[in-house]
């Protein structure tokens, strides 16, 4: 009866570890194909912690029925401290919390600096930015804009945002942190508990394996190219607890590429685990263009299958877009703003000077291992 206390204590204290290990970025967690198998634990996590608390409760007392009783005692600390810190400490939405309160600022009341970035979303009408160094943090922020929900969502160890409409089989629904995958992060939904992809939307395992939430065109901006393009734009303000318990990267350093973290650092050699590129998707072929050739040309010239665009990055090194052209469009770019012929826009792809404006394609900017795993057919601009 003493080995079922061992069997049941030792078992439970395993259980803990990897219900977490497998979806947190631990040594070799990300390296391999175990979500199903995490999902298995995370699923019947009670049914498992019953059979070994029961295994435990029927060797108890055979097991201190002993001189040395401090090996039991320790084995049972042991437990309880694992226990507690890998439920209430190591899980991802005890880490990063969701914002309490969801406060917007003018560009008259708004406390970030011009080259503070922000993941932008413009609806009906009105337009709401997210600073990265704020959504970085919290890895989602359930809002409205312009009357629609929507899921902004960023994974700061793929350094890519993407917002969606948080409408599961046409009824709203509500999400949470629950961990990684391959280093990207991963939301349950609340009624059915299953996992979904951040870098796509899709549920990835559980009932609903195989959906894909409505994505929502989002774009990439520093505040100062914002207020210039949307002055009425309102950008979110930090949510206090979180600036209270210094949370956030307050002086933007993951943004510039500044970040010394192994899992969110910057390599500055192109087509490096962690060197920066711009993805973009259409026609179901995928392309990633290198951000340092992106700052050395500052407008690049592509197509994908029949579609044929154009990417521009601005003065600031920071904001981008990628609009669909004419196949003989060719663009130029000065001051910040782009000509073909005698038409210009600007980097919304509005018409400066009459003319239809540009139709804008969703890009994104993302580390190369990230966009490379998800996108394992991709095309490299350049590479033949």
């Amino acid at each position: 009866m003493k080995k079922l206390f061992y069997i049941g204590i030792i078992g439970i204290t395993l259980f803990e570890f990897f219900k977490v290990y497998f979806i947190m970025p631990f040594p070799g967690s990300q390296a391999i194909n175990s979500l199903d198998f995490a999902y298995f634990l995370h699923t019947y996590r009670w049914f498992i912690r019953i059979a070994f608390l029961l295994m435990l409760a029927a060797g108890a007392r055979h097991a201190f029925a002993v001189k040395r009783m401090w090996v039991p005692g320790l084995f049972t600390i042991l437990a309880l401290v694992v226990g507690y810190y890998f439920n209430f400490k190591m899980t991802a939405d005890s880490i990063f919390k969701e914002p309490g309160q969801l406060v917007f600022k003018s560009a008259t009341d708004n406390i970030l600096g011009d080259s503070s970035v922000v993941v932008g979303v413009s609806i009906n009408g009105q337009t709401k930015a997210y600073p990265v160094r704020y959504i970085v943090y919290h890895h989602q922020v359930q809002d409205e804009v312009g009357g629609k929900p929507v899921l902004i969502t960023y994974c700061s160890v793929c350094r890519t945002g993407r917002v969606f409409e948080p409408m599961v089989k046409g009824k709203p629904e509500k999400f949470r942190l629950v961990g990684m995958d391959h280093f990207n992060a991963m939301f349950e939904d609340a009624t059915t508990k299953s996992w979904w992809r951040q870098v796509n939307g899709e549920a990835v395992t559980g009932l609903l394996k195989g959906e894909v939430l409505p994505e929502v065109e989002s774009f990439q901006l520093t505040i100062a190219k914002l207020f210039e393009l949307y002055p009425d734009a309102q950008v979110m303000q930090p949510d206090l607890a979180a600036l209270t318990g210094l949370k956030y990267d307050t002086l933007g350093k993951y943004e510039y590429g500044k970040g010394k973290s192994a899992l969110t650092r910057t390599d500055s050699l192109s087509w490096q685990e962690k060197s920066w590129v711009v993805g973009v998707e259409v026609e179901g072929a995928s392309k990633a263009y290198d951000w340092n050739l992106l700052k050395a040309e500052r407008v690049l010239h592509d197509k994908i299958r029949s579609t044929a665009l154009v990417i521009a990055l601005a003065a600031d090194e920071q904001s981008f877009s990628v609009f669909k052209r004419a196949d003989t469009a060719q663009f130029t770019l000065r001051n910040d703003t782009l000509f073909v012929g005698s038409y210009a826009y600007n980097f919304s792809g509005r018409a400066l000077n009459g003319g239809e404006s540009l139709l804008r394609l969703n890009a994104y900017q993302e580390f190369w291992h990230s966009w490379r795993t998800f996108h394992p057919d991709t095309e490299r601009f350049g590479e033949k």
